[in-house]
């Protein structure tokens, strides 16, 4: 009798779930939507919750369906989703009160930006976190303050309030939990003790009482009655993409190129450690043992290609994006910086904005694409600097996402990193973590056997001189000190 996973992948602009065969430890079957974006002011950003879990729902239906998986075939589900989105509902009818907050919404920029000296080195010191309206902790303050609904319900017990992970969890089997890798991107929980931190609550003035139980990324989550399993598995997206490329040992390091771009060095059992423009993460907490991860983010990566399509109309199709690129002999001076929510990691402005520098009559859409997918790289070199800063020695650094699909940008990457670069087989190795996760949860593999499932597919090299590779990311550094 086969036996299958059923895995769910929320991601920022899209859901789905994917079907896992555990006997030939393949990918069988997706099944997904994309998810509305909401701008109701400039530099926000909100989704439907209610549509999300719909979407998953019905993904979930389909795919089982499809397939002909009978209730006994179906040995689990894995979640994997976005982290620092806020979802807050009433616990009795499991409606949202309001929209979610996505990650990348800065309308708490202001109420981080007065927070004073004690409070941020505190936040830094317990959460690993720089404070920062990325973080889910000001955007359930905010809540709190400006959604009437929620203080009402707060005030009763009734109010629910956490990540993606925990309002599909809930929707799904009832119980109210989330997992260590999702609590450490909320500025609430004290990744020392792994747990929500009553000074923390008390700074963002959030009752215990809303936040859900945190536990480790291979738990039994609860039943879920309707697709007749348990939820096995719940971890945060980038964390999940490390254990799809396998990176589990102190200097595995991952990139990312999806919404926005994120690295990822496993840095093991380290809670301590400190990094002035970086953060410090959970990794995973799998079979008692934690690890933890410095990691960069860009806000905006693909999102920025897929802007100069939707809104400018500058390629056709994102498969044509790399020949673009090709056909020039060079970016001509024309740099784009995508700061359309600000930048991330190691610039921490949120008040900047996107804007393309160096155009002149003869630039071309071309040099506009070529400028953007250049970006990413710039940004992920900024942070290889940055963390290079810290003495680690790194390993192959492996790629994942839409964005590494583009032949052009893992090769520019490569060259502007001056090292190897590894295209991960999987480019969606996101959803494939949160299956291994699932399969150690279920005691069907152990954790020696987690690399047998990551395998390279390309190899890039550095081509470029060093004076070529000084001088495109001198131009870089220039268009970031006009913004």
């Amino acid at each position: 009798m086969k036996r299958y996973i059923l895995a769910i992948d929320e991601g920022t602009t899209s859901a789905r779930c994917v079907l896992f065969d555990i006997e030939s430890r393949q990918i069988l079957d997706s099944e997904g939507e994309k998810i509305s974006q909401i701008y109701p002011q400039p530099a926000w950003v909100e989704q439907d919750a209610q549509q999300i879990f719909e979407i998953v729902q019905r993904s979930a239906k389909k795919i089982l369906k499809r397939n002909n998986v009978a209730k006994d075939q179906l040995l689990g589900i894995g979640i994997t989703n976005q982290r620092e989105t806020v979802v807050a509902w009433d616990k009795k009818t499991g409606k949202p009160v309001c929209n979610a907050i996505v990650w990348q919404c800065r309308r708490t920029a202001n109420m981080i930006k007065h927070l004073d000296a004690n409070a941020k080195r505190i936040i830094k010191q317990k959460t690993g976190l720089i404070a920062n309206p990325y973080f889910s902790g000001s955007k359930i303050k905010w809540i709190l303050q400006n959604v009437k609904q929620a203080r009402e319900l707060a005030r009763t017990g009734n109010l629910c309030v956490g990540t993606i992970d925990s309002f599909l969890a809930f929707k799904l089997t009832g119980n109210f939990v989330t997992d260590t890798t999702n609590a450490s991107r909320t500025m609430l929980m004290n990744i020392h003790t792994l747990d929500w931190d009553d000074q923390l609550l008390g700074l963002f003035k959030i009752p215990k009482s809303c936040l859900p139980k945190i536990c480790p990324c291979d738990s039994d989550f609860g039943y879920c009655k309707q697709f007749r399993t348990n939820i096995v598995s719940i971890i945060g997206d980038q964390q999940s993409s490390m254990i799809g490329q396998g990176c589990i040992e102190n200097g595995d390091t991952k990139v990312t190129f999806g919404t926005g771009g994120f690295v990822l060095t496993n840095i093991g059992s380290n809670s301590d450690a400190n990094f002035e423009k970086l953060l410090t993460t959970v990794a995973s907490t799998i079979q008692g043992k934690t690890q933890y991860a410095v990691e960069g983010s860009i806000y905006s990566a693909c999102s920025a290609l897929n802007f100069l399509k939707d809104q400018l109309s500058q390629y056709k199709n994102i498969q044509d994006t790399s020949d673009m690129a090709k056909n020039l002999k060079n970016n001509e001076g024309v740099y784009f910086v995508p700061a359309f929510t600000g930048l991330g990691a190691p610039y921490w402005k949120d008040d900047a904005r996107a804007c393309i520098v160096g155009m002149t009559y003869s630039t071309t859409k071309a040099h506009i694409v070529r400028a953007c997918l250049e970006s990413m790289a710039y940004n992920t070199k900024a942070l290889v600097d940055e963390i290079g800063k810290y003495g680690f020695d790194f390993h192959d650094i492996s790629v994942d996402g839409g964005g590494s699909k583009n032949e052009f940008l893992l090769q520019f990457l490569s060259d502007m990193l001056n090292h190897k670069v590894v295209k991960s087989k999987f480019s969606e190795a996101t959803v494939l973590g949160t299956i291994i996760v699932a399969m150690l949860s279920l005691k069907i593999i152990k954790r020696g056997e987690i690399k047998n499932f990551t395998k390279s597919e390309t190899t890039y090299l550095p081509q470029m001189s060093e004076k070529e590779r000084k001088q495109n990311y001198d131009g870089w550094k220039k268009a970031i000190s006009k913004i």
